[in-house]
């Protein structure tokens, strides 16, 4: 069953988040790999995602350093989670800003389609 993003507050995506990828570990195992996500608007902030050895951790506040930095809107990382938002189109239009290994944040939106958000 697809979660409704729309009126959940980041902290609630964010445990949810966690709680399906150590669920299904299967996409996420032999992945050693973190990401920060600093995301604006309403609800917004910064937040972290590590995934090491079938094992996910999701962090509200600074991350440190990562292997993937991801800017974009709040209302854009709901779209980005429930499928709605291609990636490369998003980075081409601006709505998403990558620092570091962009060929992570490739995989971060086919990662995230295995999962039923």
């Amino acid at each position: 069953m697809a979660i409704d993003f729309g009126t959940m507050q980041m902290t609630d995506i964010w445990y949810e988040i966690d709680v399906k990828l150590n669920e299904e570990t299967g996409p996420i195992e032999g992945m050693n790999v973190s990401y920060s996500f600093d995301l604006s608007g309403e609800d917004g902030g910064l937040f972290g995602l590590k995934l090491t050895d079938g094992k996910s951790k999701t962090i509200s506040g600074d991350p440190g350093e990562v292997d993937c930095a991801l800017t974009m809107s709040v209302k854009d990382f709901k779209k980005l989670l429930a499928g709605n938002l291609n990636s490369t189109a998003a980075f081409m239009m601006g709505k998403l800003k990558v620092k570091g290994n962009m060929g992570l944040a490739l995989k971060l939106e086919g990662l995230l389609k295995q999962y039923s958000f």
